[in-house]
């Protein structure tokens, strides 16, 4: 089969690998329909997320037909049309059984390296480093996905794969990132980052809502589809962040930040994000925070900072005393994806959102590698690539 796999920093080919096989009885097989790059394979693009290895699958959004399932597999036949999370669950651990997906005791096969790193595994996930398990990821034909009885959201006739396709990752975690706030109906969402996370917070958090919401990006067409969900837009090359919030809630500050940017901040004019940039230039920080040491100082007292943008490993300069003195809740962590579909489902199923909206670009698997880079420089209007193998 053909699949994008990851040969060092800033080298993605596509490559023809062995076809996938049942493992374990609870396994199955799925041939891809269509799948899509994520601003998380981003980070591991650019180098910046420890433990890939050459030849690795990349992707964790993706979805198409069941070919063949284990012999233990009784929630699976061949034929079934599934959205795979990019969190793979047991289902049977306390974590799962308390709907914590993301953080599934069994499923990170590689557990014990997670366990010196964090202090306690995570969820094995799709195409995402060995920290995380090193399962092979769905930019590819076919995939094996393990404890597939479970880690699999079963898709009713009547929906295109572009419309449920994002089940998988980015709509439910723009929706935790949302819900997590506990948005109420006098509140302020601002969202720090206009992508495809962050398009799906904005419409999240209009659902749930929110009195206003604000989006912060300096990219015109992210802005655009920003407007377009209901937002009030901020670019950051254009105004200052903190005159505008201020003008927007009567000097108060947003009672609610969402973090959909994460580890690879591109500010570029202030001071602490060039220190950001010289430090990780000599591996002294691997993340850039300037989002999160913004989101502190503007957030009003009281309020919520939910942060579903990923972070790699070690942040330096955050003011914790003024979050610690304004009593601020951090809400955070990769998305239990699970806990939101059956909701989110019926929404796209009722006609409340229908998440194709973000799509800019549709590829082959063949013109991946260089939609990477297009992606990465959102070059050509770029926001969301969805590649059909």
């Amino acid at each position: 089969m053909r699949a994008l796999r990851w040969h060092g920093k800033h080298d993605i080919r596509c490559d023809t690998v062995p076809d996938p096989q049942i493992e374990h009885p609870r396994d199955a097989i799925v041939k891809v329909s269509c799948c899509a790059i994520c601003g998380s394979d981003l980070h591991l693009f650019d180098g910046f997320m420890p433990g890939m290895k050459h030849g690795d699958i990349m992707g964790h959004e993706f979805m198409g037909e069941v070919m063949e399932v284990g012999a233990e597999n009784k929630s699976l036949k061949p034929g079934d049309r599934v959205v795979v999370p990019f969190t793979i669950i047991c289902g049977e651990c306390d974590q799962c059984k308390r709907g914590n997906f993301s953080v599934c005791e069994r499923s990170n096969r590689n557990k014990e390296t997670a366990d010196k790193l964090f202090g306690h595994t995570t969820a094995g996930l799709f195409g995402y480093t060995h920290l995380t398990g090193g399962y092979p990821g769905g930019q590819a034909e076919f995939v094996r996905v393990p404890f597939a009885d479970k880690t699999h959201i079963k898709i009713p006739d009547g929906l295109s794969d572009e419309q449920v396709l994002f089940l998988g990752d980015i709509f439910p975690t723009g929706w935790q990132a949302a819900a997590q706030c506990d948005i109420e109906p006098t509140d302020t969402v601002a969202v720090w980052g206009a992508g495809p996370v962050g398009q799906m917070a904005i419409r999240s958090a209009v659902l749930l809502g929110a009195k206003q919401v604000i989006a912060i990006d300096h990219v015109p067409e992210r802005l655009d589809m920003a407007r377009a969900g209901g937002a009030i837009a901020i670019n950051f090359d254009e105004e200052s962040v903190l005159d505008r919030l201020q003008e927007l809630t009567q000097g108060k500050g947003p009672e609610k930040c969402i973090d959909a940017v994460g580890m690879e901040s591109h500010a570029t004019r202030s001071i602490d994000s060039m220190y950001d940039r010289a430090k990780q230039a000599v591996m002294l920080e691997s993340d850039r925070p300037h989002v999160l040491r913004e989101m502190i100082y503007v957030c009003r007292p009281g309020g919520v900072l939910s942060i579903p943008g990923v972070y790699g490993g070690l942040i330096d300069k955050i003011p914790f005393g003024a979050s610690m003195n304004k009593g601020l809740t951090w809400r955070m962590g990769q998305t239990h994806v699970n806990r939101w579909t059956d909701d989110l489902l019926k929404r796209i199923a009722e006609g409340q959102i229908d998440p194709s909206f973000v799509i800019t670009h549709r590829v082959s698997l063949e013109e991946g590698p260089d939609m990477y880079k297009t992606f990465r420089d959102k070059k050509d209007g770029c926001i969301k690539v969805v590649l059909k193998p």
